[in-house]
């Protein structure tokens, strides 16, 4: 059960976690958890090149340690970097010192000031510790999930999903990952495609 639009109320219940960027400026903000990985993650630089969008990409530290001549790709092409925790923890289901623990063990590969919770599931005390640990940290949440990890959800579906609830400063959420790739290989092109007609540009979420 997930949600494709972020109720306000949950933006309000967790008010220091990022959820949109500013609604002034015709600009969203494309990223992609779970990655990097051979064949998907660079399918999607080389889309997100034909659009010349700028994009922001949450690695998994594990997977970066297996595949550093794929992140490499990312980072050359000028995209943000955020950490998505060593092996993608659930929060909500591990306690706080293995929590830390796994995400200064990411860090030492990532070395990231953005950090998106796998699942957007941590618990406030994790949120205070890792603040605590990087004054500089921003803690990236979504207001559109694509819902490409779903393998029962059609990828026309998916596509309606993403462009229906996109507005200025959205930050929308994909997956560079083996499970959402028939989804993601159909919406991404299209979504970009009819993003760039709508007069929308494509930002990363530089640390600020």
């Amino acid at each position: 059960m997930y949600l494709v639009k972020t109720p306000w109320l949950l933006k309000k219940l967790y008010p220091r976690l990022i959820w949109n960027r500013s609604r002034k400026n015709q600009c969203i903000y494309v990223t992609f958890d779970d990655g990097p990985i051979p064949i998907v993650t660079p399918f999607v630089l080389n889309i997100l090149k034909q659009y010349n969008a700028k994009a922001t990409f949450f690695c998994i530290g594990d997977n970066v340690n297996k595949h550093p001549e794929v992140f490499e790709q990312v980072k050359n092409a000028g995209h943000a970097i955020g950490n998505h925790t060593w092996n993608h923890l659930k929060g909500w289901k591990t306690d706080n010192k293995t929590y830390l623990d796994n995400f200064l063990k990411a860090d030492g590969v990532l070395h990231a000031d953005l950090f998106r919770p796998p699942y957007g599931r941590i618990r406030k005390s994790q949120i205070r510790l890792l603040k605590k640990t990087n004054p500089r940290l921003q803690i990236i949440m979504w207001d559109v999930l694509s819902g490409d990890f779903d393998i029962n959800l059609k990828p026309e579906i998916c596509l309606q999903n993403v462009l229906k609830h996109t507005e200025n400063g959205s930050i929308i959420v994909f997956h560079d990952s083996l499970k959402a790739y028939d989804r993601l290989e159909y919406v991404l092109p299209r979504a970009l495609k009819e993003w760039s007609t709508r007069g929308y540009s494509f930002c990363s979420l530089d640390p600020v």
